[in-house]
């Protein structure tokens, strides 16, 4: 098939397409196939929020906690794995809701990986993407300096890398600090944006509206096009109609998020096409459940394979006197360390102190049997550091959040298994023999000690590692990865799912290696390059397959 090929566009359908997910690679999806003419539904679990309607406070747990279960549908849903403890988003957004604006392009060597290199040459695939994306996000360096930066440049000059400083492309509206201004992105035709502060707040939720979130670019001109989004709304099942390969469409159910024991308002969508793009653990639990369920028998056995943490590990220091480390964006710099190695210096706001809770003294290397034990033993050897992280108030006025990411080749699985109460499966993590995913990472604590050092403060490791061995990652990726064929991958090398026609996977579900960096806008690069290659609509009745070559 030919870019000049047409798909069949039918009001048999309710959409042509259906979104599920409304993050980075689910809104570029929305806005391409609606300028491409189709008709196109988003579904998502979150809500939709407004600038005003964020947080002010990480105590205001009904809107930054999700848990529907006990009545909480915020932004943040806390997930704890026996391998990873992995922090995500529900909004309107996705992932750019409540996120820093961090916008780095992958590594070198995400691009040489193994699994998808024999693919084409991924990094020159993806360059005008990557253009069109940074544009789109509206990605620039921050115009000002901070203490953050200020204790990133004397880290790099400590681990004798001076040029290994980065200021971060960060995805926020510096204009005039909290001054109103009609759309400076796109020639008028966006909404009004107004001047970041320096508050420092993203990744709580930037109540200002500084900070580039979806709504304010892909989502705003996508529904101005005619996409309907639908909020609140979880998809529960995905199969065919007629042809089990899909090519006559789909039919897409959905429910009230949440619905375990009330009655769960299930509705039906069809479709003639559906990207699924509900975040990696969203798509993978998802597309479990159609496999082993008979929706979707097709899809590859490879599902839930090479499972990427970007190998990160998350560490603190809690800081004795207020340097107003929170007077910035979430994460205006970066140092690289060493060839694998970057460090972000986050900071959370001023209003941030339940994230206090979870951090405790720094443990070193150990098991899950010995950390414990390690943890112990530094609470006798030093109390009152103890102490001090047991009373979370003041907390995010006196910290640095160092989040450490690798491009190391390592791994874990996502396995279904059976729910304990209700129908279908739940994911549970299986480490990977040959390439496990580490928990802990030395040069992460050594920064973190001389950091502590540094500024008289407490080195601080996240509870879950100190106490049950479980790192944190702000990224979890992979499972639905880009193969060669349906035995290395589960998508094909235009983001296609293999074994069905009009079927893709457009997020970090898709992403076959560690990018070594926030992934926010590799995963928008590809979600672009997927949608260059679906022709324009029309009423030609020509299926869009994995086996059709595009481009």
């Amino acid at each position: 098939m030919s870019k000049g090929d047409s798909i069949l566009i039918s009001s048999a359908f309710d959409f042509d397409w259906l979104v599920i997910g409304s993050g980075f690679g689910g809104s570029v999806s929305a806005l391409r196939l609606a300028e491409k003419g189709y008709r196109v539904g988003v579904i998502e679990r979150g809500r939709r929020y407004r600038d005003e309607d964020l947080p002010k406070s990480a105590w205001q747990l009904h809107k930054f906690l999700w848990a529907p279960v006990l009545g909480l549908k915020g932004v943040m849903r806390m997930r704890v794995f026996r391998h990873v403890f992995f922090p995500s988003q529900s909004a309107v957004g996705g992932g750019s809701t409540v996120y820093g604006g961090v916008l780095y392009r992958a590594r070198p060597r995400f691009f040489d990986h193994a699994q998808w290199r024999e693919l084409g040459d991924w990094e020159r695939r993806l360059q005008p993407h990557y253009e069109v994306a940074e544009r789109m996000l509206g990605a620039r360096t921050v115009p000002f300096d901070s203490t953050n930066q200020g204790l990133a440049r004397e880290m790099a000059r400590h681990f004798g890398k001076e040029h290994g400083f980065i200021l971060s492309p960060t995805g926020v509206f510096f204009g005039e600090p909290g001054e109103t201004v009609k759309d400076p992105y796109f020639g008028g035709e966006g909404p009004d944006r107004t001047g970041c502060t320096r508050c420092g707040a993203c990744m709580v939720g930037c109540r200002v509206g500084a900070v580039n979130s979806l709504v304010k670019n892909y989502l705003w001109f996508a529904e101005r096009l005619g996409v309907q989004i639908m909020a609140e709304r979880e998809v529960v099942d995905v199969r065919p109609l007629g042809a089990a390969d899909g090519s006559e469409g789909y039919r897409v159910v959905t429910q009230r998020p949440g619905a375990l024991f009330a009655c769960p308002d299930r509705q039906v969508h069809t479709a003639r096409g559906v990207v699924f793009a509900g975040g990696t653990l969203g798509t993978n639990e998802l597309l479990a459940n159609c496999k082993l369920g008979g929706s979707l028998p097709r899809v590859s056995d490879r599902l839930g394979e090479l499972v990427r943490t970007n190998s990160e590990s998350v560490l603190n220091v809690r800081l004795p006197e207020d340097l107003k480390t929170w007077n910035d964006v979430t994460a205006s710099s970066s140092v690289r360390v060493d060839d694998n190695t970057q460090i972000e210096f986050l900071t959370y706001g001023r209003n941030a102190d339940l994230m206090g809770l979870m951090y405790t003294v720094l443990v070193g290397k150990g098991s899950r049997l010995t950390r414990p034990l390690n943890w112990l033993t530094n609470i006798v050897l030093h109390p009152l550091h103890w102490l001090r992280t047991l009373w979370p108030a003041g907390w995010s006025r006196h910290m640095v959040t160092l989040l450490v990411m690798q491009t190391l080749d390592n791994a874990i699985a996502l396995r279904p298994r059976r729910r304990w109460l209700g129908r279908g499966y739940r994911l549970v993590t299986e480490q990977n023999r040959d390439k496990p995913n580490p928990t802990y990472i030395e040069v992460a604590n050594q920064a973190t000690r001389w950091l502590a050092q540094r500024t008289g403060g407490i080195a601080q490791s996240n509870v879950m590692e100190a106490l049950a061995d479980i790192p944190t990652t702000a990224h979890v990726l992979g499972g639905a990865v880009i193969g060669a064929d349906a035995s290395s991958g589960v998508i094909d090398r235009n983001l296609r799912v293999f074994g069905y026609q009009n079927m893709l996977i457009c997020d970090g579900a898709a992403m076959p290696a560690n990018p070594g960096v926030n992934p926010a806008l590799t995963i928008t690069a590809l979600a672009e390059y997927a949608m260059v290659q679906i022709p324009a609509a029309d009423w030609s009745p020509v299926a869009l397959s994995p086996t059709s070559d595009i481009g």
